[in-house]
């Protein structure tokens, strides 16, 4: 049963964040003295990694989704066993390929709780570095070391409950994508454009702003750059994702498309 992939997966990220908040709480005069000087370092080395990595990302997803739509195309023109689109959905893609056997050896909810560790040590979450830099702000104002504390745990609450809510709902939405072929290339067509839209956009963003900023560019079109924050991208992002799944939902449905292809 994966409904709690979602919350095992959280409890990993949100150990890391509890435990460097612990060590902030006890390192008051290290987070006071170098915190900024690495804030400011890590800041644009951190940024352009995480740039680079999301349009990278996001055209290899991009080639991916060419391949969903070339795939789906030939499943209109002639018969292919459900075997054989499993290992064409398996096989695509370069990273699939190297990745896509270690994804064997999760065959239980709580298997992700490491995964979501190791993705937590990344720290590319502004909620995360927001708290981050609380939990320091904190330490420095003499609060007490279980107030520093109910920060994490905060934060620990509120992504267990929106990860498993997310899980759940997950898995009613794999349920139905493997009912047959069809759904299951038409539900990763929807997943991998959406992936693609996110990656771009957030990351053509990140490398724009950190151009703009060391090169002092000036104009209309830098200035919208510069002005965009990514809390409110982050809910476009949401209603984008919102809209595609309406959309797609509407085509799927009012397209007749299970039946067409079916055919």
């Amino acid at each position: 049963d994966p409904s709690g992939v979602g919350f095992y997966f959280s409890i990993g990220h949100s150990s890391v964040v509890f435990l460097m908040a612990v060590f902030l709480g006890i390192s008051v005069k290290w987070a006071k003295d170098e915190l900024p000087h690495f804030q400011d370092i890590g800041g644009t080395i951190g940024t352009l990694v995480s740039g680079f990595f999301l349009v990278l990302i996001g055209v290899l997803n991009l080639i991916i989704l060419i391949s969903l739509i070339n795939l789906f195309a030939k499943l209109r023109r002639e018969h292919i066993e459900e075997a054989e689109v499993d290992v064409l959905l398996e096989s695509r893609g370069f990273v699939s390929r190297f990745v896509g056997p270690y994804f064997k050896l999760i065959t239980r909810s709580w298997h992700v709780l490491p995964l979501g560790f190791l993705f937590g040590l990344g720290f590319d979450t502004a909620s995360e570095i927001a708290l981050l830099a609380l939990s320091s702000g904190a330490s420095q104002q003499a609060i007490s070391f279980i107030g520093i504390l109910s920060l994490p745990i905060l934060f620990a609450s509120g992504m267990s409950l929106l990860d498993t809510l997310d899980g759940v709902v997950m898995k009613y939405a794999y349920n139905w994508a493997f009912f047959n072929p069809i759904r299951k290339i038409y539900y990763n067509i929807t997943i991998t454009a959406i992936s693609v839209m996110a990656a771009l956009v957030i990351g053509m963003i990140e490398l724009l702003q950190i151009l703009a900023d060391k090169l002092d560019l000036h104009g209309a079109f830098w200035a919208f750059i510069g002005s965009i924050e990514f809390d409110y991208l982050g809910y476009i992002l949401v209603a984008l994702f919102l809209i595609t799944w309406l959309i797609s939902s509407l085509i799927w449905k009012f397209g007749r498309i299970e039946h067409k292809w079916s055919k």
